[in-house]
């Protein structure tokens, strides 16, 4: 039944047009830079390609994004978003169960350097030593590294409360170093490496691997 005049429900108002515009534009150009950099890599991507792919103005692009290395930070964000609520809820599915997982977590980061063709370009890119985008990575404010030990380190804080803080924290941080050193160079053996980390990580903590 409609609400009447004086009805006290409240209603959702739909974004102002320019506003509801430059959020799509904005989505539009983060899916298309996404595109770009895993078909050619981040140093090839240019603007005026970008434009063109995402149907939007050069001026509108820097308008938004101050500048390319804007659209990487925007680019880098996103990615970490959509990496992190993947991760989180890989945990989340186990929580309880320590050592898998971890083992799940870390085979989960592990595919999607293979499945996912950002990731998959950037790293690719990295082995050569070209990609200018892995700075995004790895040295600016909320790097996709950090803010996975950030995570990671909350998680083990609430799964495994009685351990150290400082060994919490050592643990996270190890787990995505050498996660990310096997994305960068595979074991001879890489179905044994989620289980190994996950390994390390209960040994670093403590805590025996069935807990």
């Amino acid at each position: 039944m409609p609400d009447g005049p004086g009805s006290a429900t409240p209603h959702s108002r739909p974004d102002p047009p320019r506003v509801a515009w430059r959020r799509q534009m904005r989505e539009r150009v983060i899916t298309e830079a996404r595109a770009l950099a895993a078909e050619n890599g981040w140093d090839r991507v240019r603007v005026a390609d970008l434009a063109l792919r995402a149907e939007v103005s050069r001026p509108s692009i820097y308008k938004e994004f101050g500048d390319r290395a804007g659209i990487g930070r925007a680019l880098v964000e996103h990615e970490t978003r959509e990496f992190l609520v993947g991760l989180g809820a890989v945990l989340d599915a186990r929580r309880g169960h320590l050592a898998p997982a971890l083992e799940a977590a870390v085979a989960h980061a592990l595919e999607q350097a293979d499945v996912n063709p950002f990731v998959g370009a950037v790293l690719t890119a990295t082995r050569g030593g070209t990609d200018a985008l892995l700075p995004f990575l790895t040295s600016r404010p909320e790097p996709v590294f950090s803010s996975t030990r950030r995570l990671l380190r909350a998680w083990l804080g609430e799964t495994v409360p009685q351990t150290d803080p400082d060994s919490r924290a050592a643990a996270a941080d190890m787990a995505v170093r050498l996660t990310v050193s096997h994305m960068l160079l595979p074991a001879n053996d890489p179905a044994a490496t989620p289980l190994h980390i996950a390994r390390t990580v209960c040994a670093v903590l403590g805590v025996p691997e069935h807990a």
